[in-house]
C-alpha cells in the first residue's frame, strides 16, 4: 500500500465573505472526491475569506499510481478560474515493504 497526504493552500478569488468562500470551495471538494475517490477536508484558515488550506488523503496500490493521483490533484487545482493554487506539500506514509 502506498499513501500520501497533501496540504493544498489556495487563494479564493473575488470573495468577500466566509459564506461565499464555502460556496466556492464546496463544489471543488465534491468534484475532487468524485473524480478520484480521495478524502478531502478544509484543515486550516477557516476564518479567512480569501484563503483555504485543504488536506487530501490518497491511497494507491503502487508508487506510480500514487504519483499520478498527486499530479492529477495538482493539475485539477491549477486549471480552475475561481481559485489560485498557492502551494502543494506532500507527505508520504512509509511503505513497510
Amino acid at each position: 500500500m502506498w499513501a500520501a497526504a497533501l496540504r493544498i493552500r489556495l487563494r479564493i478569488l473575488e470573495t468577500r465573505s466566509l459564506k461565499r468562500k464555502r460556496a466556492v470551495l464546496r463544489p471543488h471538494i465534491e468534484r475532487l472526491k468524485g473524480m478520484m475517490s480521495v478524502s478531502v477536508a478544509e484543515v486550516d484558515e477557516h476564518d479567512a475569506w480569501q484563503r483555504a488550506t485543504l488536506g487530501v488523503a490518497l491511497v494507491a496500490a503502487d508508487s506510480k499510481t500514487l504519483e499520478s493521483l498527486i499530479e492529477r490533484t495538482r493539475r485539477y487545482f491549477d486549471g480552475q478560474n475561481d481559485i489560485e493554487l498557492i502551494e502543494v506539500a506532500v507527505s508520504y506514509l512509509e511503505n513497510p515493504e
